[in-house]
């Protein structure tokens, strides 16, 4: 018995939807989170269906359990592991694969997890507590050019330089180890925003520190290179986006996978019949409706894109 929703998944119908081709199928969903989407594809699956969740955070995994469905499994790893992740359990392909890209509400709305500054809390943001370097850390040692690229690249923040100059300059006096006081210090050089005066000035601060500390956007195309090499022909990738660095990577993926003869020069004399194949086809854009956005306000920046696994082969290294 699958159990009951507890926090609204985005377009949760439709992704399912999307995903299932086979009710009897293998699936990935990469981002368990808590469990919204595994659930509704887990009320897809038939009898000898077979869902592997992937997750980073320890919280999740916990959550995760709680399932005792016997065609579910769930691995403490990040979802740019699935290929070797799976491999060790023996399953080498699989009918398809779901991302749902970026930071859960639950850890969003947990102070302790530093992921907000809405709330006071230890400037942890690390996706998974057991591993890694804290963003409290980072900014501790990192230079003040890795803090003003990260700001600027991962944030898109054109006050990077102020915001890495005021934290290297703070940090000599004492560290900036709490969301408060890194949210301080970034609206102290930074001017609200005219066009959104409800944005907080570190919110784009806070976004790019988050990427950075859990490497986000190279795990993301870690993924999706996994993702293309354990899909059968005819299996499907569904990957939702939240912000435009995200959707940016996942949408140059599927161009580069369903169109790989624009990579070439064009000047080249190339015979048709020795271009390379497409590994990818059929690539949709859904984006969720007005009731759902009116609902949840989280699905307004939401994309989910859908791609179908083709026969051809897949290189070690492509999609990287």
């Amino acid at each position: 018995m699958t159990e009951p929703l507890k926090h609204i998944s985005v377009l949760g119908e439709e992704a399912p939807e999307a995903l299932l081709t086979d009710p009897n199928g293998i699936y990935v969903d990469g981002t368990f989170g808590r469990g919204g989407h595994s659930r509704r594809i887990l009320e897809k699956l038939g009898p000898e269906g077979r869902l592997y969740a992937f997750d980073r955070d320890p919280e999740a995994v916990v959550a995760a359990r709680g399932i005792t469905d016997p065609r579910f499994t769930i691995i403490h790893e990040p979802f740019s592991t699935m290929r070797e992740s799976l491999a060790a359990l023996g399953v080498t392909e699989v009918t398809g694969v779901f991302l749902d890209i970026g930071v859960s509400s639950p850890q969003i709305d947990d102070a302790a997890r530093g992921f907000s500054f809405r709330m006071d809390g230890p400037l942890d943001m690390r996706m998974d507590t057991t591993r890694g370097e804290t963003a409290a850390e980072w900014l501790a040692r990192a230079s003040e050019a890795e803090i003003r690229e990260a700001v600027k690249v991962f944030g898109e923040e054109r006050f990077a330089g102020p915001i890495a100059r005021a934290i290297v300059r703070r940090r000599h006096e004492s560290p900036i180890t709490t969301t408060k006081d890194l949210a301080a210090l970034v609206a102290s050089v930074v001017p609200r925003n005219k066009k959104d005066q409800l944005q907080h000035p570190a919110t784009r601060t806070f976004q790019a520190i988050r990427i950075q500390v859990n490497a986000e956007l190279d795990e993301l195309r870690r993924a999706l290179s996994a993702a293309g090499a354990i899909l059968r022909p005819e299996g499907r990738l569904a990957v939702i986006s939240f912000h435009s660095l995200e959707d940016r990577i996942v949408k140059r993926f599927f161009e580069r996978e369903a169109h790989p003869e624009r990579e070439l020069d064009p000047r080249l004399p190339i015979p048709a019949s020795q271009l390379p194949q497409p590994r990818f086809t059929d690539v949709k854009r859904i984006m969720p409706g007005e009731a759902e956005c009116e609902a949840n306000p989280r699905a307004r920046s939401a994309v989910l894109r859908v791609g179908v696994r083709t026969a051809a082969a897949w290189v070690e290294g492509d999609g990287a």
